[in-house]
């Protein structure tokens, strides 16, 4: 077999390792999907109509506020399920089984390859689960063409494996899961304070720099350009260059750890 194909059906088999894994033992999965949709049942339910009123006038209804929330949640849900990916690579490292693999006539990079690409596939069945609920609550993008909803659909995939990266790196350089987990929970935190739930303009203006210049604040006012017909201007751009840096980062990161002794 040529070294491709030797990394194919080895990087296959981690990711099968690493889906077995995550359908036995589904609860911290299902632990980190629970921030956004409780954060999106919150905002909508109980701050909804203020929220609405704040951003599209006092006319405005709960639908305003679903429709302006949404894209944020969605992209605050990959955040939130990357972490199992730090979680878990932190768990494989301090438990030998990494080392084990080292002895082993696999490929090197098929170990990091089966976490990512197994973190990626659940923070897309999580965004599909999260914008389901979304839908059944209200939210409606009827203005979006197919391009755009292709377009949307591989933002979120660019921006899940830069964060999974990202992830597998803190995963890599932690000594536990507990602190993997820690280490990791700047993924759910900057969404908070991005233009996810208010306009940058409403943020105090000491404040704004912070939550402007943030990977989340580009892709989140992309992805709601493309859903619900939004200005996007340079968000595009930013939001590209972001997922694109956070990627070769993450995968520097994660690799130069990988090449080191293990813990």
């Amino acid at each position: 077999m040529s070294a491709l194909s030797l990394a194919v059906r080895d990087s296959a088999t981690m990711l099968r390792r690493n889906l077995l894994h995550a359908r036995r033992y589904p609860s911290l999965t299902l632990n980190l999907l629970l921030t956004p949709v409780m954060l999106l049942l919150l905002f909508v339910y109980l701050f909804g109509d203020t929220m609405s009123a704040g951003i599209a006038g006092s006319g405005a209804d709960r639908s305003d506020y679903i429709a302006y929330v949404v894209p944020g949640i969605l992209l605050m849900t990959i955040g939130s399920t990357v972490i199992g990916a730090a979680v878990s690579v932190a768990t494989d490292m301090s438990e030998g089984i990494v080392a084990r693999f080292r002895t082993m006539a696999i490929h090197r990079g098929s170990v990091l390859i089966g976490h990512v690409i197994g973190s990626v596939m659940q923070s897309i069945a999580s965004v599909v689960l999260v914008g389901a609920i979304a839908v059944a609550i209200g939210f409606r993008s009827t203005d979006a063409t197919a391009l755009e909803w292709l377009a949307a659909f591989g933002l979120l995939v660019l921006f899940a494996l830069a964060l999974t990266w990202i992830a597998v790196g803190m995963g890599m350089a932690s000594p536990n899961a507990e602190a993997a987990s820690n280490s990791a929970m700047p993924l759910i935190l900057l969404p908070l304070i991005s233009s996810a739930f208010i306009p940058i303009d409403s943020i105090p203006g000491w404040f704004q720099p912070i939550a402007e210049y943030q990977p989340f604040t580009p892709a989140i006012e992309t992805l709601r350009g493309l859903l619900l017909g939004t200005e996007i201007g340079h968000n595009g751009w930013l939001a590209l260059a972001w997922s694109i840096a956070l990627t070769v980062l993450g995968y520097r990161w994660s690799t130069a750890s990988f090449k080191r002794d293990p813990k």
